[in-house]
């Protein structure tokens, strides 16, 4: 915990910025990623931006978000963002994977309209197992000037947000992007949390004779590698 906090300070502190806004959805991600932000710079300097989408949102985590902001006497607002969809859905050339990319770009153009126009640095939300796997949007939920949560697994984050007294409301909710209704990260990825954590603990450690769900660590690999362009710069031809 104390290295993360050091860690975002030192960051802000070599770019020459001591101002921070975060992408607040009501889970445990954006919600750990906001304390820690907020004991690194001090909670004045922190900003949160809630973006909840009419009829897909639910109610209870725009108030989770709140009631954290509130906690952790950081300022808010609160930007629906339907109709900066409404546009994109005329789009002859559209698809539910397309609609739901876009909700996640068109929060991370509102994230940079205010850090641009606010002097400050966008602290992305992602956590070391969604970008191993790629399980993210590029230019979207990936966009990031810096990710608090980029060495933790999710079990681990999970671990920190209860070892950090995050309110168990968010601890304990079931995780999900709330892209569509219904959708939750564990049934999209194909496994849960403590599953693919393990996996690619193995994976990582070079530990491949100790995996015994092949059928998992091949759907994996797979993953990673139809992925790994996210984590990449664009391809430069020469």
């Amino acid at each position: 915990m104390g290295d993360l906090i050091q860690g975002i300070k030192n960051y802000f502190e070599k770019a020459n910025c001591d101002k921070a806004v975060i992408g607040l959805s009501g889970g445990i991600d954006s919600a750990l990623s906001l304390k820690l932000t907020a004991e690194a710079l001090g909670n004045k300097n922190v900003f949160a931006i809630l973006m909840p989408e009419k009829g897909v949102t639910k109610k209870s985590s725009v108030d989770d978000a709140i009631k954290l902001c509130k906690e952790l006497k950081v300022k808010r607002k609160i930007i629906e963002i339907s109709k900066f969809l409404k546009p994109y859905k005329r789009l002859r050339w559209r698809s539910e994977t397309a609609i739901a990319n876009t909700k996640a770009r068109i929060r991370a153009n509102i994230l940079y309209a205010y850090a641009n126009t606010k002097k400050a640095l966008v602290v992305g939300t992602s956590n070391k197992t969604e970008l191993l796997l790629g399980y993210g949007t590029k230019h979207g939920d990936i966009a990031a000037d810096i990710f608090a949560l980029g060495s933790l697994y999710k079990t681990e984050v999970f671990a920190l947000a209860k070892k950090m007294k995050l309110p168990e409301e968010i601890v304990n909710k079931t995780p999900s992007a709330e892209l569509y209704r219904g959708q939750t990260d564990e049934a999209e990825l194909g496994a849960s949390y403590a599953q693919l954590d393990k996996m690619l603990k193995l994976i990582e450690n070079k530990q491949i004779k100790k995996i015994k769900n092949q059928k998992l660590y091949e759907k994996i690999l797979e993953r990673i590698k139809n992925n790994k362009h996210k984590s990449k710069t664009p391809k430069i031809i020469k």
